[in-house]
């Protein structure tokens, strides 16, 4: 290399971001030292200085090698770290930085959220982000933030929010087009007004019961998971919903129109049926629908789902082009009188697929009929996938059903497959 023009060799050496590589290169020589001005990006892991030699603390080495770098774009740093540190740090590069990521560890450091300014406070300073990615954060007062007018990502993953404060935090980043807020516990009641959000990732952690209220005209992915109720007026724009609710039950659901929905997904251990039935009703042009709630019922009481007519089911979802249906929804689907209003000349005229999970041989000749009309009227399907998941009986009705599905499978080989 030492033939390279200047120019190259700072192109090449800028292309390096693990701050070990940038440490080593560093000692080569001066024109090598020289070059790394011009980094774009470093990232400092966990351990970068588990066996550090030196009297120099971390704080004080990441200080250096920042003060070294002229235009640094993207900062990453998961080792730990002190507030005043961080504020040191971003005085060299706010002006230049773009993205920033930083693991906070302070999810139960009360003493370390006490400092004056918090970890949090001094990400202030880098007022040009367009990127803010934060692990492991307390955020139990809003953040002292000016208006973040250029940051269009905020991910915060495995935190403890109060609901003021990640309001301000909100507030502080107006023009977001995605947002991501994973393993958070600790709010009640979230709003979220955005009006150029498009992309919302939520996964909220406790006892499922916080409600969720979002204006953002245009969303178009949306992934909700810990809310019992959910308000989303404005829905012209959304093409893929997922609502799930592992811990506590789905009571209410508020949606505009879903004339745009393609994808929908329900999941959980229990919904109110107004909940199931209204998002069926909303979201009557999807294609691909995924459903695997195992109850519904009001309040407290635990019911299986309602009869649901076959044929009324699929004219009404005249698109679904792929199904994923699980345990209570199929039970349903399976009952005496589900297919009593089968007419000449129907068919389900866009199924491509359809995946079935089965889980108990009850109602075995209704769940037959089911499979092979799922067969006889889907005109393009290509593909079934049964999944026998715990069928766990000693009576001689589970081996026949079993060998039912088997008999299905070999008399339509080229479409149906047994998991």
């Amino acid at each position: 290399m030492d033939s390279l023009p200047d120019a190259i060799i700072q192109y090449i050496l800028s292309h390096l971001s693990n701050a070990r590589d940038v440490a080593a290169c560093n000692c080569v020589s001066k024109r090598w030292r020289e070059s790394l001005t011009y980094l774009r990006s470093l990232y400092f892991p966990r351990n970068s200085f588990d066996s550090r030699p030196g009297s120099y603390s971390s704080d004080t080495v990441v200080w250096k090698m920042l003060s070294a770098t002229a235009c640094l774009e993207e900062l990453v740093v998961y080792s730990p770290f002190t507030s005043a540190g961080l504020a040191s740090w971003l005085s060299l590069v706010h002006s230049s930085l773009k993205d920033l990521e930083l693991r906070m560890d302070n999810v139960m450091d009360y003493q370390a959220y006490l400092d004056s300014p918090s970890k949090l406070d001094c990400i202030a300073a880098a007022k040009k982000l367009k990127s803010l990615k934060l692990w492991g954060v307390l955020m139990a007062n809003p953040p002292k933030w000016d208006v973040f007018e250029n940051l269009l990502c905020l991910e915060i993953v495995g935190a403890r929010l109060e609901d003021p404060a990640l309001s301000a935090a909100l507030g502080a980043c107006p023009n977001l087009t995605n947002l991501v807020l994973l393993g958070c516990e600790g709010v009640r009641s979230v709003l979220i007004e955005l009006p150029y959000l498009e992309h919302c990732k939520l996964d909220f952690y406790g006892s499922g019961n916080c409600s969720l209220s979002l204006t953002c005209p245009q969303i178009e992915l949306l992934e909700v998971q810990g809310c019992s109720w959910i308000r989303v007026r404005e829905t012209s724009c959304l093409r893929n919903l997922s609502i799930a609710n592992n811990a506590g039950r789905v009571y209410m659901v508020d949606f505009g129109k879903l004339s745009a929905l393609e994808s929908l997904s329900m999941r959980g251990v229990q919904w109110c049926w107004d909940a199931i039935s209204k998002m069926l009703e909303w979201s009557n042009e999807v294609k691909h629908l995924y459903m695997k709630v195992e109850f519904t019922g009001d309040l407290e009481a635990i019911l299986p789902f309602p009869e649901v007519d076959f044929v009324e089911f699929f004219n009404s979802h005249p698109k679904l082009q792929k199904f994923d249906i699980h345990g209570a929804m199929f039970a349903a689907l399976c009952q005496k009188n589900s297919l009593k209003n089968v007419e000449p000349g129907f068919v389900i005229p866009c199924l491509e697929e359809v995946v079935v999970q089965v889980r108990s041989p009850l109602n075995a000749e209704q769940k037959m009929n089911t499979l092979e009309s799922l067969l006889k009227y889907g005109k393009n399907l290509k593909k079934m996938v049964i999944r026998i998941l715990q069928m766990k009986s000693s009576h001689s009705s589970t081996d026949e059903f079993f060998d039912e599905i088997c008999r299905l499978r070999f008399m339509n080989r080229k479409i149906v497959r047994i998991e």
